[in-house]
């Protein structure tokens, strides 16, 4: 076989990936503050884990027979020999540190990380694409479910995204699966040349895959399958119960929905899905997740029930601008400083104000003042601070307010961090509101 040939031209970034770049960047940071705010808030702490970790990981966890790890997972043998992955989901990794590192439980905790999974590229799905989530252990209490649910729709709710739909299921636990599973089969066993070509040989290996596809065919034919929730144990449907009253005590509207099964093998009793209207087509989910009280054990860990849920970023806004929501403006400098003796000023100035709390910006490569000034009422700045050969001969600069109506004035060099600060802060240089600090 012949060698792949080098592509010619500079390199790119690879198929199904992308660049976020500024000021498209500066909408990601706000996603991702105001999302740990919120989970900060409810008590879960940051959490980082590899993008490498053991392949075995996600064959035990994930499912071997799952479309993730067969078809999607991206695996490597390093020098060393070790079998590896690249992070597929998040949810894995987590429950992996905390049976290694035995935190005390509950273990709250909130993740923001890549993802990689090799599947065809489309608008909001990319091959390395990017999860927000939230994993709690050690508590199978229904209220810790619904405490999860509430998260999420809360954080859209911060988008300002109003045309989210969560739809809820059981997956029930293990004594209820076998009768379940027996009672699909044996439906899907009389319909099975009704579904889609791929599930037609499939469904006898993973009869709950059929009802998470999204082809019309199987679709149809899972509108009237067996229902999980009907097979439940008396443990079970009590705790599907409570769930579903305290979303409606929280006044978080949902419906039942007897397909969503998530795709994954670890989830046991609440699933739940997010999905935005809003995006065209079958995949328009924004989030999900569900419970997961097997999945310490699997991997070879103390029992730790869990449950969490990951939102893919892209995916996400592609939802806030379809609903014209989350435009947050684009961070602007306070004070463009214009310094057309050399440089040196420039250079002291914004180090002295940046000290004080205040951005600061300037022009670089000696341009001239017309060049500077344009390039400081581009900037956005609210002032700009302009030293020419007198100002530097006499300690003092020019401000101009670039955003109101306020006359040019000449200030002292010595107190002009005090002046800006009071201006366009409202506080004391150093002190408060300005940050302080060397």
């Amino acid at each position: 076989m012949a060698e792949p040939q080098e592509p010619s031209g500079p390199p790119r970034a690879p198929s199904g990936t992308h660049d976020v770049l500024w000021p498209e960047s500066a909408r990601w940071e706000e996603l991702v503050s105001r999302f740990a705010r919120r989970a900060q808030m409810a008590g879960y702490g940051l959490a980082l884990t590899p993008v490498l970790e053991e392949a075995r990981l996600f064959r035990r966890g994930v499912g071997e027979a799952s479309e993730v790890v067969t078809k999607e997972m991206y695996e490597l043998t390093d020098r060393g020999g070790r079998h590896l992955a690249l992070r597929p989901e998040g949810t894995a990794p987590v429950v992996r540190a905390f049976v290694q590192h035995r935190p005390s439980v509950p273990f709250k905790a909130w993740y923001v990380t890549p993802a990689f999974r090799y599947e065809r590229p489309q608008a909001g799905r990319y091959r390395q694409h990017h999860q927000l989530g939230v994993e709690a252990l050690g508590s199978d209490d229904p209220d810790l479910d619904v405490e999860v649910v509430a998260l999420a729709a809360g954080f859209y709710d911060d988008l300002g995204l109003r045309r989210v739909e969560l739809s809820v299921n059981s997956m029930g636990c293990e004594a209820d699966r076998p009768t379940y599973l027996s009672a699909l089969g044996r439906y899907l066993q009389e319909h099975a040349s009704e579904l889609c070509q791929e599930h037609q040989e499939r469904w006898v290996h993973s009869p709950l895959r059929v009802l998470d596809c999204k082809r019309p065919q199987c679709r149809a034919v899972t509108e009237d399958a067996p229902r999980m929730v009907d097979f439940l144990d008396e443990a079970c449907a009590a705790h599907f119960a409570r769930v579903r009253a305290g979303l409606d005590a929280l006044g978080i509207p949902h419906r039942l929905d007897p397909r969503l099964v998530r795709g994954l093998d670890y989830y046991t009793r609440t699933t739940f899905e997010f999905a935005s209207p809003a995006l065209e087509g079958a995949q328009n989910a924004v989030g999900g997740g569900g419970r997961y009280d097997g999945l310490a054990e699997v991997i070879g860990g103390p029992a730790a029930p869990g449950i969490g849920f990951g939102i893919g970023i892209e995916r996400l806004l592609l939802a806030c601008d379809a609903e014209g929501c989350f435009d947050p403006a684009v961070p602007t400098p306070d004070v463009f400083v214009v310094d057309v003796t050399g440089g040196q000023a420039a250079r002291d100035l914004c180090q002295e104000l940046r000290r004080c709390g205040l951005a600061a910006e300037r022009a670089f490569g000696g341009r001239s003042l017309k060049s500077q000034l344009r390039r400081a009422d581009r900037s956005g700045a609210r002032a700009a601070v302009v030293v020419g050969p007198a100002e530097l001969q006499a300690h003092r600069v020019q401000v101009k307010d670039l955003r109101g109506d306020r006359p040019d004035r000449e200030v002292a060099r010595a107190v002009l961090a005090v002046e800006l600060v009071s201006d366009l802060l409202g506080g004391d240089a150093g002190t408060g509101a300005a940050g302080g600090g060397p």
